[in-house]
C-alpha cells in the first residue's frame, strides 16, 4: 500500500514539476487511501492482511489473465486456452477459459484489484471505498454499452454467445 502512495506521489510530483497539474490529480492525491492510512490508524490482523493479499492476487491474475486470453486469441484464434483448444462462437467470439465464465471477467479482475487497494483501510469509513465503487458504477456503465454495441456488430453470434455464457461480470451474480 505504502508502494501504491509513492507511485501516486511521485506522478503528482511529476505533475508538478511539468505544469499539468490537473484539479482531478490533486482531487485523487487528497482521497487515496494511503491517505486515509496516514491519517488513521488501522490494525490489520494477520489474517486480514493476508486474505487481502489473495483478494489483489486473485484480481491481478483474473485481469491480466483474461486480457493475455484475449490477446492471444486475437494472434491465433487456435490457440489453446487453459490447454485446451478454443471454443468459438461464429468463427469470432471466445467463449473459453475466462471468456467462458462471464462476458466481462477482465473487470472482475480490475474491481477485485481496487477492493484490495482499499481493504487495508478497515471498514470504519466509506472514504477508502470511493474508488472501488466509482470503478464499479464506471464499469458497470461501460459493459452494458459493449453489450449492446456488440449485440448490434455481432448480431446472432452474440445472442448465441450470452446464451452459452450467460455471467456479464460476475459468474452466478451478475
Amino acid at each position: 500500500m505504502m508502494g501504491w502512495l509513492i507511485i501516486n506521489l511521485s506522478v503528482l510530483a511529476k505533475s508538478v514539476q511539468d505544469g499539468s497539474l490537473s484539479q482531478s490529480m490533486i482531487l485523487y492525491q487528497l482521497f487515496c487511501a494511503g491517505w486515509w492510512l496516514l491519517n488513521n490508524k488501522v490494525e490489520l490482523t494477520t489474517a486480514a492482511a493476508i486474505a487481502n493479499c489473495f483478494v489483489f492476487l486473485i484480481g491481478y491474475l483474473v485481469f491480466r489473465g483474461a486480457n493475455k486470453q484475449k490477446h492471444i486469441f486475437k494472434q491465433n484464434p487456435k490457440a489453446l486456452i487453459w490447454g485446451k483448444p478454443p471454443k468459438v462462437i461464429g468463427g469470432k467470439l471466445l467463449a473459453s477459459g475466462y471468456w467462458g465464465i462471464a462476458r466481462h471477467s477482465n473487470y472482475l479482475g480490475d474491481l477485485l484489484l481496487a477492493l484490495s487497494f482499499s481493504l487495508p483501510c478497515g471498514l470504519s469509513s466509506p472514504i477508502p471505498y470511493f474508488y472501488p465503487i466509482y470503478l464499479f458504477i464506471l464499469l458497470v456503465w461501460r459493459e452494458r454499452r459493449d453489450e449492446a454495441r456488440c449485440a448490434e456488430k455481432y448480431k446472432d453470434i452474440w445472442a448465441e454467445y450470452c446464451r452459452l455464457v450467460p455471467w456479464r461480470i460476475f459468474p452466478y451474480l451478475y
